[in-house]
């Protein structure tokens, strides 16, 4: 019964020691992206109503979500997205601000995947959203500052793919497609089921040019010049203007200097009913899975009564880690930790030093130890556990046995020198 204690639910994990370190090393590197954009902290609750991530605002399915009960048996849920949260606040705190909202945030999300998909059901996120801007620069600035917090984080090696929501709206508008005839040919798209879409579609009255546009969605991605071709393909003005957007973005992208990260997909869509514009995923070795995802979302804020353009993205922290791990890239270099023991009389010295060392910014660890032990009694387990230097006092502590963990030599020196009391 005891050791079953010990593991942890399906679909979480514990983080500690280096890779907990690492971790909070690449969010602080993200967060300091996101403040010389202008954006501001922000915190939501854990849970939250069910209504704010019901199935009309567009989010997870009710069957993804852990939901719980109150005591007065109303029903929340553990927040498995971060925009309809943010948007809430928005509408709560700014009403009536006339200036673009800028938020940003590192929380964790909460999705009961199926044991079978092998993600974590929880997950820790990193984002930011831009509300009551409408234009491309905002839409531009959201893929570009994905992109530097993700070299801020490390990476070198990744690919932002961005395509349109308002392509695929665009087309089965102009197929007259129902609601639920548009959801299954969304389904088959996203999961590049030609086969799927193409019998879906087969005794519908659709005309064969625009069909074949449908069907050939998947398959509808590279450069923006091999985008701009597609504009030949169709008369909807919906989707050639998602077509222009694209190519506005990718025009201020260049005007970053980062445009070389971006390729597009007219066939991308997302789970996530409430996005409206943009939508991007970025991509890297190491993980099968997007690292980043974002988008725009126009109709979302209306919903919570403070209607406003809005876009946002999120960068999967957990899956970011992993890649990095996997392409050798270290989260944030072991930092100096140095463990002082003593014995016998050389408390007040040992904890002299302790503080001195503190004080000039340095990991310091102070423990009292049995009469017998030395120095070498404690290397081996002060390596294991990542501490770089021993300072060893013993008898009144006025003098230090210096040992370096990983190769063992050790040397005296006094406490007066190492406190740069020498000459005093």
């Amino acid at each position: 019964m005891i050791s079953r204690l010990l593991h942890t639910p399906e679909g979480v994990r514990d983080v500690y020691g280096g890779e907990c370190a690492g971790k909070l090393a690449v969010l602080n590197r993200i967060s300091q992206v996101f403040y010389r954009y202008g954006y501001e902290e922000i915190e939501t609750p854990t849970f939250e109503y069910f209504d704010i991530f019901s199935e009309e605002r567009g989010s997870v399915s009710s069957r993804e979500m852990f939901k719980f009960f109150d005591r007065d048996n109303r029903t929340l849920v553990l927040r498995p997205d971060m925009t309809p949260p943010i948007a809430r606040c928005v509408a709560k705190y700014f009403m009536d601000e006339s200036l673009p909202v800028r938020l940003c945030y590192r929380e964790r999300t909460f999705i009961n995947n199926s044991s079978l998909q092998g993600r974590l059901k929880e997950m820790t996120q990193t984002g930011a959203e831009l509300v009551g801007d409408g234009s491309v620069f905002a839409d531009a600035e959201m893929v570009a500052m994905a992109i530097q917090a993700l070299q801020a984080a490390g990476l070198t090696r990744f690919q932002v793919e961005l395509g349109n929501a308002e392509f695929f709206e665009g087309l089965v508008q102009e197929a007259g497609l129902d609601r639920e005839t548009r959801e299954a040919l969304r389904t088959f798209i996203e999961q590049k089921n030609v086969f799927g879409a193409e019998e879906l579609l087969s005794g519908l009255p659709v005309p064969e040019p625009l069909k074949r546009l449908l069907l050939k969605l998947p398959e509808l991605f590279g450069s923006i010049e091999d985008i701009e071709a597609v504009q030949t393909m169709t008369a909807h003005a919906g989707a050639l203007g998602a077509i222009r957007r694209l190519r506005q973005v990718h025009r201020i992208l260049e005007s970053y200097g980062l445009s070389q990260y971006v390729s597009y997909d007219l066939g991308m869509l997302s789970r996530y009913d409430y996005y409206t514009g943009i939508l991007f995923q970025a991509y890297t070795y190491g993980t099968g899975d997007y690292i980043a995802t974002g988008g725009r979302y126009d109709g979302l804020m209306a919903q919570f009564g403070r209607p406003a353009p809005a876009v946002g993205f999120a960068i999967a922290a957990d899956r970011l880690l992993l890649a990095m791990s996997r392409q050798g890239i270290e989260a944030a270099p072991p930092a100096a930790h140095t463990l002082v023991l003593w014995k016998e009389e050389a408390g007040d010295a040992a904890l002299r030093l302790a503080m001195h060392l503190r004080n000039n910014g340095m990991r310091t660890t102070l423990m009292p130890v049995s009469p017998a032990d030395t120095a070498e009694t404690w290397r081996e387990a002060a390596a294991r556990r990542g501490i770089r230097s021993l300072l060893f006092l013993a008898g009144t502590g006025e003098r230090i046995q210096f040992t370096d963990t990983r190769s063992g030599e050790s040397h005296f020196l006094a406490l007066s020198d190492y406190l740069g009391e020498g000459d005093a």
